[in-house]
């Protein structure tokens, strides 16, 4: 055994000769090492970085959420609204405008339906370790011990919710659908005519293909395709598609961030549209 790494002698004290917590990798029955960490690179970027991206669309998305206003401009519709399931909605051409929620619904529409893709996203094995790192450092980064002396995983209300991800799946699909239909309704005019084409239909056209992506990379997609199955040779058809599945999910983090990204800013686009600020060009 190397020398200072006796199980039994304990952890050397912390600076001003306070003792470390006796939790973690200060157990006793671990390497007596005094260091926190071993790393001498900028650890603390990543969860920084990622902590204020996430914070920023969390505050961005609320706003826009509560804000039940200019999310509809013929023929784009803001996908934090779509479908708009909630009497209150502003009337949409032909589009997902479905009173299904009563006049007794006063709030915004939005909360109605983002619920489905914000669970689908929150319950994601990539943004759990992201807010995991980000927020609870927990742990902030590999080889750096969190500084909580107790860890029970997601074994333990309300983390293990965090089981219903393979749920969430189904609704995000089901929501993709409807969004790839917003995106062909952006083929009109303002007067709901075919045959048109505005700089607002190239978002939504980016949008909704990130969308798929990352919903198509999901962990859960992958196992639905490919999962429980013994012989790939006895299943060609799955097998192919659990290839490319597969090739997505290698990607599963950057198709993460860029959808998050594309969702917002195909809202905010339409919301300058909506709100006069921006005129949308069109291409025919």
């Amino acid at each position: 055994m190397a020398t200072g790494t006796d199980p039994q002698a304990g952890t050397a004290p912390a600076a001003g000769g306070a003792a470390p917590a006796r939790g973690g990798v200060n157990h006793p029955s671990r390497a007596a090492i005094g260091a926190r960490h071993l790393r001498p690179d900028r650890w603390w970027l990543a969860p920084a970085v990622t902590a204020a991206g996430l914070f920023a669309f969390v505050v961005y998305s609320t706003w826009r959420a509560f804000a039940n206003d200019a999310y509809y401009a013929a023929p784009y519709v803001s996908p934090f609204y779509s479908p708009c399931i909630a009497e209150n909605c502003v009337p949409m051409k032909g589009g997902a405008d479905w009173e299904v929620f009563g006049a007794w619904w006063g709030l915004s529409p939005a909360l109605l339906i983002l619920i489905f893709p914000l669970g689908f996203r929150l319950t994601c094995y990539y943004y759990r370790k992201a807010y995991y790192r980000g927020f609870w450092a927990s742990p902030p980064a590999c080889a750096v011990a969190e500084p909580h002396a107790k860890y029970t995983g997601e074994t333990r209300f309300p983390l293990i919710l965090q089981n219903v991800h393979r749920y969430f799946f189904y609704f995000a699909v089901i929501v993709a659908g409807i969004l790839t239909y917003d995106t062909a309704l952006g083929f009109r005019d303002e007067r709901g005519e075919w045959g048109h084409m505005g700089l607002g239909t190239l978002v939504l056209l980016a949008n909704i293909a990130l969308i798929w992506a990352y919903t198509l990379s999901c962990h859960s997609c992958r196992h639905i395709v490919g999962g429980r199955i013994r012989t790939f040779s006895k299943h060609p058809v799955r097998y192919r598609v659990w290839g490319w599945v597969s090739a997505l999910n290698a990607r599963h983090m950057l198709l993460a961030w860029a959808s998050l990204i594309s969702v917002a800013a195909a809202d905010f686009y339409v919301y300058l549209v909506a709100s006069g600020a921006f005129d949308d060009p069109r291409f025919f």
